[in-house]
């Protein structure tokens, strides 16, 4: 079976660009700067996306490039007889429980776009959301939606599903978030909240804040999840990597500040909290849409966002696994994403019954679902990210990637992007996971 390839360059930015732009940027990006000090923590996050998220991105699309393959092919293909292909299996495994819990918060977002037409002044937000988590059948339906939509674009291949429907989508998701911008900027009173994001207080600093900062590089880039290694494994030789790695951190990133543009205007106009965390999305925000002129409208298309944003990179994470059925197995495509997805769908239950029926449950004081992302954000990622780093700089050698990289490269990497992937990103990154766990446990 001939492997598909992107058609563009254009086709790859906007489809690992997709990847990265997602429940990241939109959900979590800002409720993790409001929680850390605003505008010092978005210095921090650039600088971890800089110097530690460029070269595992440009590591993880020549490792695809090169080989062609799934992130356990890559692995076995340049480290055959040994048991570095494990590093890859991670990465497939990682994307699996990601998209189970990641669904479940998309599925959230989803019935907010319906529920937004309901919304006024005097709703009791914290329980209007409460009361949907902690349904037994809306939120698995919600989830069931997501995850059939992610199975759909999937199942119908790399050009026709994946490129096709990104090139929709992601214009959408910029239009609607610059339209969000306009409305949250010239509201009365929104100057407070352009100086909490852009005038660093560097009194907020702690040692959290390099930590989260890392871990959201991570999350938001799809690091260590094997997507970006997947989607490298259908770029054509004739694309640069360095470009194209540039192309899609300066899009993850420009999208998640212009969230924060977006987002703590309004907050502070409103007199809310920056720092009210998960529930900025769904408690805070709603709160401050229906406080301004035509709120629904701009409810509506918010939540319209998260979902877009979300789905383009569900897509990415499902992608994964269904190309290792296809590579290693010989699986038909649509048997793989239906089959798997389905799977997905159902390791999403118990974090999704976390708020209902397994509301007991707990592992070191979490839910379910926070369980399920503590193990997914605090070690797998950056454990696929130091083994990533290490295969690539002195298995694999860092001559080789560098080589790769700077195939039809207007602008090539070197010496720098050695030191950073040998030595400074895993050191780097295992000790902020150990700090984690310590931190947890």
């Amino acid at each position: 079976m001939e492997r598909e390839n992107w058609t563009s360059r254009l086709g790859f930015i906007l489809a690992a660009s997709g990847s990265a732009i997602g429940l990241g940027n939109i959900w979590r990006f800002p409720f993790v700067t409001g929680t850390n000090g605003g505008a010092i923590f978005i210095l921090i996050y650039l600088a971890a996306i800089l110097f530690i998220g460029y070269p595992i991105l440009v590591s993880e699309m020549s490792l695809g490039r090169k080989t062609a393959k799934n992130p356990i092919g890559a692995f076995k293909s340049l480290a055959p007889n040994t048991s570095w292909y494990l590093v890859g299996a991670l990465g497939v495994l990682s994307g699996f429980v990601i998209l189970s819990y990641y669904s479940v918060v998309a599925g959230w977002g989803m019935s907010y776009i319906f529920k937004s037409l309901t919304f006024n002044v005097d709703s009791n937000f914290p329980q209007i959301f409460s009361s949907h988590i902690s349904s037994l059948t809306e939120p698995i339906l919600w989830h069931g939606v997501f995850m059939f939509l992610t199975i759909a674009v999937i199942g119908a291949g790399i050009v026709n599903g994946i490129q096709k429907i990104v090139k929709i989508l992601m214009p959408i998701l910029f239009g609607i978030i610059f339209l969000l911008i306009i409305r949250s900027v010239t509201l009365e009173g929104s100057a407070a909240g352009l100086i909490f994001y852009l005038k660093p207080d560097f009194s907020a600093i702690s040692f959290q804040t390099f930590t989260d900062a890392i871990s959201q590089a991570f999350f938001t880039l799809s690091l260590g999840m094997g997507a970006i290694i997947t989607y490298g494994s259908y770029l054509s030789d004739k694309e640069s990597i360095n470009e194209s790695a540039a192309y899609v951190l300066a899009f993850d990133t420009a999208v998640a500040l212009l969230a924060g543009f977006a987002i703590f205007p309004a907050v502070f106009a409103f007199g809310l909290d920056p720092a009210s965390g998960p529930g900025l999305t769904f408690i805070t925000l709603p709160a401050v849409f229906t406080q301004m002129p035509f709120g629904t409208f701009f409810s509506l298309i918010f939540f319209l966002l998260l979902t877009i944003a979300a789905l383009t990179s569900s897509i990415s994470m499902l992608e994964v696994v269904v190309a290792f059925l296809v590579d290693e197995h010989n699986w038909n495509r649509k048997k793989a994403s239906y089959l798997i997805g389905f799977l997905i769908f159902l390791v999403g239950i118990p974090p999704l019954l976390g708020y209902s029926s397994f509301s007991n449950f707990s592992f070191l004081g979490m839910n379910v679902l926070d369980t399920y992302d503590w193990f997914s954000n605090s070690i797998f990622l950056p454990t696929g990210g130091i083994l990533t780093s290490i295969f690539v700089g002195h298995i694999w050698g860092s001559s080789n990637a560098i080589k790769e990289a700077n195939k039809n490269s207007r602008f090539h990497i070197g010496s720098i992007y050695s030191l950073l992937l040998k030595y400074i990103v895993p050191a780097a990154v295992l000790f902020i996971m150990l700090f984690t766990i310590y931190q947890t446990i």
